[in-house]
């Protein structure tokens, strides 16, 4: 398989191009995807006959909140530019959703299955990014029903890794945990206040163990049904935020503020169909894949996505 993928420089497109020493990286350096694809367009030269589409607009509940229509618009324009440039060159094409675009209680029945995509809203806090994930997946259907693309759709849950966004303001959960709590040591702090109440659940996957599933997944599968690819396990933000202060040394307080918003309560997912496909993959645990996380991050601060100092 010789493939592509957009996304490169982030943390999941960083991690499947590691995979390969001759993957083409597309980043936005490369081309902003919200306008053309004029990188797609060029790559037949090259032999390409899959792209790994893991670029996107991302980021926590207040990025979501606070630029939700950003979300929207940069998310759906990419996505409609990526799918009609691997339309006209007939490559096949594998598209990264998310858990949180799924809807929340009462809709669905837990743990959350693929066919439960579209039974309802998704939460209020990131509907914008929701709405345009879930359509990436009904155009892919659409193409594949019109024009014979062979256009496949995962969905991976809360990812984190190496290469994460640390910025305090755009970056998820536990990147943003993983800084504060490092800043705080280094600065002498004895408190690190956590958004929101501390309880909602989440599910969190290794970058690496994502990435290994989606080339699986690009060699292995053809089908129209999108695939839950992220670890089960599940761990609360309240002991998730102990884990990481715990394994970087932190002895202070931590403060939950329950004035911010949680987010979705839960979303734990099923990955009964990736297994009965015949992934057999096991998933690293979080306490190993935060620690590998956090040296990386320790060994390269200030020098991080998302930190200016």
């Amino acid at each position: 398989m010789n493939f592509a993928v957009t996304g490169a420089s982030g943390l999941l497109g960083n991690e499947i191009a590691k995979f390969n020493p001759n993957t083409i990286r597309i980043t936005s350096k490369d081309c902003n995807l919200t306008k053309s694809c004029h990188i797609i367009q060029n790559l037949e030269n090259k032999q390409v006959d899959t792209i790994i589409h893991c670029a996107a607009r991302v980021g926590g509940v207040k990025a979501n909140t606070d630029y939700v229509a950003d979300f929207f618009d940069d998310n759906v324009k990419m996505n409609m530019n990526v799918l009609d440039a691997c339309r006209e060159k007939k490559i096949k094409l594998v598209s990264v959703l998310s858990t949180c675009i799924y809807p929340d209680a009462p809709y669905v029945k837990y743990p959350l299955t693929e066919d439960q995509l579209h039974m309802g809203p998704p939460h209020p806090s990131n509907f914008g990014y929701a709405y345009a994930k879930r359509m990436l997946e009904v155009q892919s259907r659409a193409y594949r029903q019109q024009f014979g693309c062979n256009f496949i759709t995962v969905i991976p849950n809360n990812l984190y890794g190496p290469n994460d966004n640390y910025d305090l303001n755009s970056g998820h959960v536990i990147p943003a945990l993983i800084r504060k709590f490092h800043e705080a040591m280094i600065e002498g702090i004895n408190e690190v206040v956590v958004w929101g109440s501390g309880r909602p659940i989440r599910e969190f996957t290794f970058a690496r163990d994502a990435a290994k599933i989606i080339l699986w997944l690009a060699e292995n599968y053809n089908g129209q049904d999108p695939i839950n690819i992220g670890n089960s396990d599940s761990v609360s933000i309240e002991q998730l935020s102990m884990m990481i202060g715990e394994e970087i040394g932190f002895e202070g307080h931590v403060r939950f503020d329950a004035s911010k918003p949680d987010g979705q309560y839960q979303k734990p997912s099923s990955i009964e169909k990736l297994r009965s496909l015949g992934w057999v993959g096991e998933y690293t645990t979080l306490r190993e894949g935060l620690r590998e996380t956090i040296k990386s991050f320790e060994n390269r601060y200030p020098d991080v996505r998302g930190v200016m100092i």
